[in-house]
């Protein structure tokens, strides 16, 4: 075992980083702490360097990031060199830059070290800076590198940790959100909580009054005494230097930014204020369903409320959502192709929840892409009845206006309140999707009790039942006492017990006992011995009907055809061999209950034991001797483990990890019972829906998921589809009596008699038939119970279109094309889809099924009101307080405690409400978090982010517009004219290149890939650096050059928001209805109606122009950063390149006004082979070809750049030995991948390009002094 040594102090941050790398890497090193004054072992470390590891005798590891890296697990180190290389780079930002500033900051503010003012002050500043770092790369990012934790979260997360505790109160915090939501999902990882236990964020920091918040670090600060600080190192001053210079820069941009606020800029100021507040209203009265006034200006700023209003009734009323549009029939040939998917039906009582949200994004994307394409598309909505969920709802209604139950109205009045209940509030769900864009086919919405889908489902099941496919059985079913009903494996959550633990069961004042395992004994008939079993239900061994015993065991072989004696009900119970007992398990004798138990069932059925009921269909006790009988099943639980005391035979109880099943609906405990059930039989079905799945007819993506589909399909078992409910189908089968004495009376259970019929009718004249009397001496009894909802969902694909019957829908529209849903229904809803497509119809439901993953909250938790994380997602598109979500929750049926908790969660993840970030943002996030896995944890700040894109699409379309000009038209096609500039055939290349993507990502349902790429069109490709480059042009008078990039403009705008419209179809239509078009007679009147971009279409793809202009950009890159360490903000300073070659000096030159406008330089000079550049530039490396030198004589310190290149310089020659050492090592060629090999032989190359650079830049420095 290796031995982890540790430094004495417990919260040092070092220590809690390489304890939570150990738990993630499900390491469990011995843990030594050594004191003060302990003596280091090991000659070649000191106290100051642990934590250090002994991985064997004698071999040591030592400093935090080694030991780290070596106790974590591979994917937190990174999966690629780069990934790697920026965890390396945020590990030592937290080492060299946050720490300090951290405990500077915390020991200040605690007292445990007295600083002067200006040591303190610096290091609030350092911080405030530092945090500032981290909130702008974490505003679309939940963790730092990649999309899980990594050692670069647990090291910045263990350096913020004192700041978090001591400094930095609620209102600090305010500051800071994206910081501290990525702190909190950090804190609240298992790993970290092993570690470090419940994080109490600081509530207000210590001897604070209320002073202002953004001083009050600073103020509490003051109030310290002052004393001079204890003499520094060479090294510490260094640091400190290097510190204080950026504090000088940070103070500048302060300053700076306050004389703004004060000045000109004041008004914007105030504009941004309204903007972020989300007032802006669309008031022009427009009727629904007339178009909206794009006539006047565009606001200043993008609003969801404004953007988003009147455009869903016109799109409903043109029509553009029926499959009909630009059609003359639906059945017309399309040589485009045809697009059909049915949503999956929310139940009708449901309200709309992020699950809904992600699917509806999803789908609603693909049906927008394919409509685009030209295809002829269907997207058909529909609504489910829910028969359980919408019963209990209008039962709990009834009881509380009415004090009735469903049995004090009769089923026919009850039937009829439900569909009351369904008229008023059943349509709510509807005008939620619509709300969230969902381009749906509303004339064709289906509700699966409608007379339509009624009588499909009717047919299919006389048709089984005709078949022999559906037949009556008594069998166990899942049972739940409250509501009096079988439900379905998905209606039953399984509750995971540790051991010994109370839960509240409905109908019982006090909590009950579950996760313990209580031993009895049975005496053996004819002797003195006895058997000791163990259960977990004490109160089933009044059922017991056998025990049962491994045939190996040689505990038991005497045993052998032996009986044990009931205690209670004096049966005999025979000791029966089965291979089905664990004999390490317990005593490997096993009490066995067949009535009550699904193993204890097949072993009965195996050895035809008896199987006795003991429990009735409300959990009291049945069929058992006194005084149990009548008992709750709970109650009897304690009186029969109590008379089992008193005759001895009670042997022990103990702690035993169990699952309790619990009825998602009722919360009930679930009680497995045997009951005549109606089931449909699978196995010949199933291994159809394998096959096609096998032969590519079906095709599952992503296919992770074909495992547990065949898993399923090859392991079947038949469906119980009985529900004793009222509201549902109920169940076409009729129950024969025969008054004639040649026909014997029938049992409930014999399925011979029984027949299905359309109406009773047809049904006695089946039973005539069967029974071989006349139709006058028949009696039939229908069956009261309904249909499982499952089994109406299953044929929901072409129940939809009318089947049985013909119609022109069901030709056209079945079999569908896509099924979209997410994967844990994948065997309650898509495979009897499959199954009851290809038994019913003979062909497939559909093409394709794609599954999505299932959404968690940012921390990685499932959704749960009792945690507060449930998020209305109509509150993220307008916005809510966080006394409005605290609101919701008292309208739940949380317990108090459980609101508490709630409430604590929202108030922790929420401080400030949810911002209105719209429906565009909404959709676009769910889908940029849509990665081909199974779980989403969504952060609903990063949908802040994306509300933010929204307002920089806003004002890069507001800019081009103008520069446009009033009078712009178009030309007819977008090819380019053979006039257009370097830039100009970049940004085409751009776009190209992007609708590429986007097709790709499309046709593989990779939906990241789709959003990544048009993100980056707009953001960095389109509005960083193209309207940058065209402001000069608009501004010279060269009218040629201005009409070719009015031209590439709009090509890249028109074409850039069709891209982006299947994902935001409100914001994306504002602007576009706002752009000229190309044709105004043949254009499209809607964005959702034209074509999306094809790759035939945009086929500028130039990866030579790409390259060039990419390097353009890192000169660029490389003179801003020059710009922003000497805090240029608006002093242009003359650009020296300095090319290694006469090929990069051409292009250098042919871009140099690029490079001017994009930097900001006065003028672009490129130096000639052998030409040193002026005295007085800063130096900054583009790449190992090109150099950049500012001159900035007159405006900076030399002495203070020589310092700066010279630590750069001695990182550098680490860096290169480092690389060296591992290059050099013997078994580096051998063990070391060839293209992290290349990476290194690149690596090593720039670094010592850079290295040299900087010894001449120093020299040049020397120089001016």
């Amino acid at each position: 075992m290796p031995t982890l040594y540790l430094s004495p102090h417990p919260d040092n941050f070092q220590n809690l980083c390489v304890l939570i790398a150990a738990h993630y890497g499900r390491q469990d090193p011995k843990v030594v702490g050594l004191p003060p004054d302990t003596e280091w072992g090991h000659p070649s470390f000191s106290l100051a360097k642990l934590p250090a590891l002994e991985t064997q005798a004698g071999v040591y590891v030592s400093g935090p990031a080694a030991v780290s890296y070596l106790l974590s697990p591979d994917t937190m180190r990174g999966q690629s060199p780069e990934a790697a290389a920026l965890i390396r780079q945020w590990i030592s930002f937290a080492e060299l830059e946050i720490a300090p500033a951290a405990c500077a900051v915390a020991f200040s503010v605690l007292g445990v070290c007295k600083q002067s003012k200006q040591v303190t002050d610096r290091a609030v500043a350092e911080l405030q800076k530092l945090l500032g770092v981290l909130e702008n790369h974490l505003m679309l990012r939940t963790y730092l590198v990649g999309e899980t934790v990594t050692l670069a979260d647990v090291t910045v997360a263990c350096s913020l940790l004192l700041p978090y505790k001591y400094v930095l109160d609620q209102a600090l915090r305010t500051s800071y959100t994206n910081v501290t939501r990525w702190f909190q999902t950090c804190i609240n990882q298992p790993e970290f909580q092993a570690v470090l236990g419940t994080v109490k964020l600081c509530d207000q920091a210590p001897g604070v009054g209320a002073p202002k918040p953004e001083s009050k670090v600073a103020e509490l600060l003051e109030q310290r005494e002052l004393t001079e600080p204890p003499p520094k190192s060479a090294s510490q001053l260094k640091k400190e230097a290097k510190k204080k210079e950026k504090l000088e820069k940070f103070q500048q941009k302060k300053e700076k930014s306050q004389q703004l606020q004060h000045g000109e800029k004041k008004p914007k100021a105030e504009k941004k204020e309204k903007k972020d507040l989300g007032v802006i209203t669309y008031d022009v009265p427009t009727e629904p369903g007339k178009k909206k006034d794009v006539t006047g200006p565009m606001p200043d700023s993008y609003s969801p409320l404004y953007v988003e209003a009147a455009w869903y009734p016109w799109w409903e009323k043109q029509g553009f959502f029926k499959p009909e549009y630009g059609h003359r029939r639906i059945s017309e040939p399309n040589p485009k192709g045809l697009f059909m998917m049915c949503i999956p039906p929310p139940n009708v009582t449901g309200s709309l929840h992020l699950g809904h949200a992600l699917t509806n994004a999803i789908q609603d994307s693909l049906t927008r892409w394919h409509r685009m394409r030209g295809e002829t598309t269907l997207w058909n909505p529909g609504c489910d009845h829910a028969g359980i969920a919408t019963q209990v709802v209008v039962e709990k209604k009834l009881w509380k206006e009415q004090g009735k139950t469903r049995h004090d109205l009769g089923r026919d009045a009850f039937i009829e309140a439900v569909w009351k209940w369904k008229n008023e509030k059943g349509d709510r769900i509807y005008h939620q999707l619509k709300k969230l864009g969902s381009s749906m086919d509303w004339d064709r919405a289906c509700f699966t009790m409608d007379p339509k889908l009624s009588y499909a489902v009717q047919e299919a099941f006389i048709r089984l039942h005709e078949e022999g496919v559906i037949y009556r059985s008594k069998r166990l079913v899942n049972w739940s006492c409250t509501l009096n009903s079988a439900i379905s494996d998905i209606e039953v959550d399984k509750k995971e017990l540790t051991g010994r633990t109370l839960l509240p069961v409905p109908g019982y004042k006090e909590k009950v006992e579950f996760g313990v395992l209580v031993s009895f004994a049975y005496k053996v008939q004819g002797s003195d011995e006895e058997v000791v079993v163990a259960t977990t239900r004490i109160e089933t061994m009044l059922g017991d009907t056998a025990v049962a015993i491994h045939p190996q065991d040689p505990r038991y072989q005497h045993l052998h055809s032996q009986s044990v004696l009931h205690p209670f009900t004096g049966r005999i119970l025979p000791v029966v061999c089965d291979d089905f007992v664990d004999m390490e398990f317990g005593t490997g004798a096993v009490k066995i209950t067949p009535a009550h138990d699904p193993n204890d069932y097949e072993v009965g059925l195996r050895h035809g034991l008896d199987f006795v009921t003991i429990i009735d269909e409300n959990g009291c006790l049945i069929n058992v001797p006194p005084p149990f009988l009548g008992m709750k099943r709970f109650d009897a639980r304690l009186a029969v483990l109590e008379a089992l005391k008193n005759k001895g035979l009670f042997r022990e109880v103990k702690d035993n990890p169990m699952v309790v099943p619990v009825c998602s609906r009722s919360k009930d405990v679930v009680e497995p019972l045997l009951k005549p059930q109606w089931y449909v039989r699978c196995d010949t079905m199933a291994r159809g829906a394998a096959e096609a799945v096998r032969r590519g007819d079906l095709r599952i993506v992503p296919d992770f998921h074909l495992k547990t589909w065949f898993s399923w399909m090859d392991n079947i078992r038949d469906w119980c589809i009985s529900r004793q409910l009222w509201w549902g189908h109920r169940i076409p089968a009729y129950f024969v009596t025969v008054d004639d004495p040649s026909v014997p009376p029938g049992d409930d259970t014999d399925g011979k008699y029984w027949v299905s019929g359309r109406s009773e009718q047809e049904a006695k004249e089946k039973a005539s038939k069967l029974f071989k009397v006349t139709p006058d001496k028949i009696s039939l009894r229908q069956d009261e119970d309904v249909l499982d909802t499952w089994f109406s969902s299953g044929l929901f694909p072409f129940s939809i279109f009318g089947w049985p019957n013909l119609s022109e829908d069901l030709q056209v529209f079945y079999p569908g094309t896509l099924l979209e849903t997410g994967h844990d229904i994948l065997f309650f809803w898509v495979a009897r889809m499959v199954m009851l497509g290809l038994k019913l119809t003979g062909k497939l439901p559909f093409r394709e099924v794609y599954l999505h993953a299932v959404v968690r909250d940012a921390h990685g938790r499932k959704m749960s009101k009792s945690l507060g994380n449930v998020i209305d997602p109509l509150d993220v598109i307008t916005g809510i307080t966080l006394e409005g979500l605290h609101a919701q929750l008292l309208d739940s049926n949380l317990d108090p405690v459980e609101t508490e908790r709630a409430k604590q969660g929202q108030k922790a993840d929420y401080p400030s409400g949810i911002p209105e970030c719209g429906t565009d943002a909404l959709r676009f996030a769910l889908c940029a978090y849509t990665s081909q896995g199974r779980d989403i944890n969504l952060d609903v700040n990063r949908i802040l982010g994306y509300r933010h894109f929204c307002n920089k699409l806003w004002n890069a379309t507001k800019f081009a517009i103008r520069g446009l000009g009033d009078g712009f038209q178009p030309q007819r096609s977008p090819e380019p004219s053979g006039s257009e500039s370097l830039i100009d055939l970049w940004i085409l290349s751009r776009l190209s290149h992007a609708v590429e993507l986007c097709d790709v990502g499309f046709q593989a349902y990779d939906f990241p890939g789709i959003t990544t790429a048009i993100y980056n069109f707009w953001l960095y490709e389109l509005c960083d650096v193209y309207l940058e480059c065209l402001k000069p042009v608009f501004a010279s008078p060269d009218e040629a050059a201005i009409q070719t990039a009015r031209n590439i403009l709009y090509t890249c705008l028109d074409a850039g928001l069709r891209l982006l419209s299947p994902f935001m179809p409100f914001v994306t239509e504002e602007l576009y209805q706002r752009l000229p078009r190309r044709s105004s007679s043949s254009d499209p009147p809607s964005i959702c109606v034209t074509s999306y971009p094809s790759r035939e279409q945009y086929r500028w793809r130039n990866e030579g122009l790409d390259s060039t202009v990419d390097f353009i950009l890192s000169v660029v890159r490389a003179v801003r950063s020059l710009r922003a360490d000497y805090n240029l903000t608006k002093t242009k300073a003359d650009c020296y390149l300095q090319c290694l070659d006469s090929e990069t000096a051409d292009t250098v030159t042919r871009c140099s006004e690029y490079i001017r406008t994009l930097s900001s330089s006065m003028e672009v000079l490129v130096l000639n082979p052998g030409q040193a550049p002026p005295s007085g530039c800063a130096v900054a490396i583009a790449s190992d070809k090109c150099t950049v030198h500012l001159l900035l004589k007159g405006l900076i310190d030399a002495e203070k750049e020589i310092a700066k290149l010279a630590l750069k310089k001695a990182e550098l020659q680490k860096q290169i030995l480092r690389l060296r050492e591992r290059m050099d090592s013997p078994d580096y060629a051998a063990k070391v991948p060839p293209k992290v090999q290349e990476a290194d032989t690149a690596k090593l190359k720039q670094s010592e390009t850079e290295l040299q650079k900087a010894e001449e830049a120093i020299e040049n420095f020397k120089k001016m002094i």
